[in-house]
């Protein structure tokens, strides 16, 4: 299996050679390194897969990376059922995105500019799936974190698109220092950073404890909470998640490869791929299916009323993100799993559909602003309206199989799966209604833009709508590899990947399995039908829903003021304290001051000196004789004691 190397060393080629030869040699040609670099991944991917599907799995060091005493770490693949899944996922999703860039980007002055990145990316993603340790892990997390950045800020001379690539970075820092934390007590604990040893003695640290400011702790849950805060950082749950709606500032095919399908997924599949740490700690699987299940409901709820189109589906990309933590705190990580595989063809194809549309209206964002589209755009359209019925749960498309399964896993886990079940219940009844909200307001209805924007409407070229035609097949068909057993299924999908994340906590029968299932369609379906009511039968009755209730909107519309909150407690003490004491008093008074100080003192020494070179030849006698009586004096009364 030694041709598993070339799935992330083709991107890595490709992005040393458009960064090096793609300014003047390459230029508009820059797709072409890129796109038959993933494409090559993708089909070495394919070829793991059936290796894996064989029953043949690899862990292997590639090389040495690290020695110091006992700290010692390799660069090294594990090649398992999960990360076959991850795999596909990232090289198909990759792939498609870089076709459609082709059409997308073709007019960018950074055309090479971008491609290099995307391939680092992959390169970065790559990497981070196939790590058989924590060191790689974090190096692969960390990548991923800087492609982000440097794609969120691609267009940098808008102000809007460099801040919030700081934002974007600047917040992950927050969790992934908790994450390094984590890894540095995992190797305090276990004496190593490998996967295999670290599972496989978990279970022996399970009553150990650490003291911290005066409270015992339970060590295998701070090591499991620790390394959940990065996961809620990288994937954006509460109270990080403030920083992937504004991602959005960058290029539409960013969104849809890095904060829809792979690199925001990465927290969940550290989640996943950890879970016999994760799996001993009660306490650790309560926060993660908590804090999943209120951010699914969260970012729900402020999708209802935004009008940025490329923002609505970038918070429900939070709220699914929430969905696959919810099934991991349950104990349900094959269901997890499951709805990232799913929810990865879907999303992209949402946002790269959401792309078309700001194609064809000259980048205008504003759902009110639209209207009428369908016509205009017929397959932009239709595999839109396909991705939002799969993302609603409507049966037999993808999003229906692996949602169900989530909600269907809570329920039966009991406790507080119940409470989640809950929250990801109202949380589905929420994303029908605001997925069809932004169907209706696009597409449906009078054109509401300008008669400039009018003349400009057409349908996509043929290099972005065949990437969403492809979507499209994968949001409908990618969920039928899970058809549960009550459908007739047999579960091939968790049993797959049972091997690596084990079965799921909790029984329930199948009369409860068909209620939650029919609740979970149900709730869709009545999401829908008000929709429709709300923006086709009787558009008034939300503006009028706007006014009666008009504190609750303006708490909806304005993010919950989480952003006004962090301003004030963080980013204006933080520049307060920088502008105040680091530059002010620090650096101006103290650095400045001893490297600005010592030259002015010299210069005025000098200055004073310079007066005694007059050229008077008697004066410098003088001076000559009082320094001899000066020399003279000393010796006589050192010597004369």
């Amino acid at each position: 299996m030694q041709y598993y190397l070339l799935i992330p060393f083709l991107p890595l080629a490709a992005f040393v050679i458009n960064i090096t030869l793609g300014k003047k040699i390459i230029r508009k040609q820059a797709h072409w390194p890129s796109t038959l670099a993933v494409l090559g991944s993708l089909v070495v991917a394919v070829m793991v897969l059936m290796d894996v599907l064989a029953g043949k799995t690899l862990n292997e060091d590639l090389y040495t990376w690290i020695i110091s005493d006992k700290f010692q770490v390799s660069v090294g693949f594990l090649l398992d059922q999960l990360t076959a899944v991850m795999l596909i996922v990232v090289t198909s999703v990759s792939f498609l995105v870089h076709v459609y860039s082709i059409g997308y980007m073709h007019d960018d002055p950074g055309y090479y500019r971008f491609y290099a990145y995307l391939s680092l990316f992959t390169f970065s993603m790559l990497m981070l799936v196939m790590a058989n340790n924590f060191l790689q892990l974090y190096f692969g997390w960390e990548a991923v974190g800087l492609c982000s950045y440097l794609l969120i800020g691609f267009w940098y001379e808008k102000k809007s698109a460099s801040d919030a690539g700081k934002k974007a970075f600047i917040v992950n820092r927050f969790g992934d220092f908790g994450f390094g934390l984590g890894v540095i007590m995992i190797f305090l604990t276990f004496g190593t950073l490998h996967y295999i040893p670290v599972f496989g003695d978990a279970g022996k640290f399970l009553n150990e404890s650490v003291n911290i400011l005066g409270l015992e702790v339970n060590l295998i849950t701070l090591i499991a909470l620790l390394l959940f805060c990065g996961a809620v950082g990288k994937s954006a749950q509460i109270p990080l998640h403030v920083w992937l709606p504004d991602a959005m500032e960058g290029p539409t095919p960013v969104s849809a490869l890095i904060h829809a399908a792979t690199m925001v997924t990465a927290g969940v599949f550290m989640v996943a791929r950890c879970n016999p740490i994760f799996s001993l700690s009660p306490t650790a699987m309560g926060v993660v299916a908590v804090v999943g299940g209120v951010t699914a409901l969260f970012a729900a709820t402020i999708a209802l009323v935004q009008n940025d189109i490329k923002r609505v589906v970038a918070y429900s990309t939070i709220s699914q993100l929430g969905y696959m933590f919810l099934a991991c705190g349950v104990g349900a990580y094959a269901a997890g799993i499951f709805h990232l595989y799913t929810h990865a063809y879907f999303k992209a194809l949402l946002f790269l559909c959401a792309g078309s549309v700001m194609h064809a209206m000259g980048g205008e964002l504003d759902m009110q602003k639209m209207g009428g589209l369908k016509k205009y755009m017929p397959v932009t359209y239709w595999t839109m309206l396909i991705a939002s019925l799969s993302i609603s749960g409507i049966p037999g498309l993808a999003g229906f199989f692996s949602k169900d399964e989530i909600l269907f896993r809570a329920y039966a886990a009991g406790g507080v799966g119940k409470f989640a079940w809950l929250l990801g219940t109202v949380a589905a009844l929420l994303t029908a209604f605001y997925s069809f909200r932004l169907i209706f307001l696009t597409f449906h209805g009078e054109f509401r833009g300008t008669e400039e924007q009018r003349h400009h409407l057409h349908e996509s070229p043929k290099v972005m709508t065949i990437p969403l035609l492809i979507l499209c097949v994968g949001a409908i068909a990618s969920g039928w590899v899970g058809i549960p057993p009550l459908l007739g299924g047999g579960e091939h999908f968790s049993e797959f990947l049972a091997p690596v994340v084990g079965h799921p906590h909790g029984e329930a029968t199948h009369a409860e399995e068909w209620m939650t299932m029919g609740i979970s369609v149900a709730v869709a379906l009545a999401g829908i039908i008000v929709a429709v009511v709300f923006y086709l039968k009787n558009p008034s009755i939300p503006v009028n829903l706007a006014k009666r209730f008009q504190f609750a909107y303006r708490v909806l519309w304005n993010k919950y003021y989480v952003d006004e909150l962090y301003d004030l407690i963080i980013v204006r003490p933080t520049l307060f304290v920088a502008k105040n004491i680091i530059v002010g008093f620090t650096d101006g008074a103290i650095i400045e001051g001893i490297v600005n100080g010592l030259p002015r003192m010299v210069n005025r020494i000098g200055a004073q000196v310079r007066k005694v070179q007059n050229g008077l030849l008697q004066h410098y006698g003088a001076i000559m004789a009082l320094g001899l009586f000066l020399i003279l004096a000393i010796l006589m009364i050192k010597y004369s004691g």
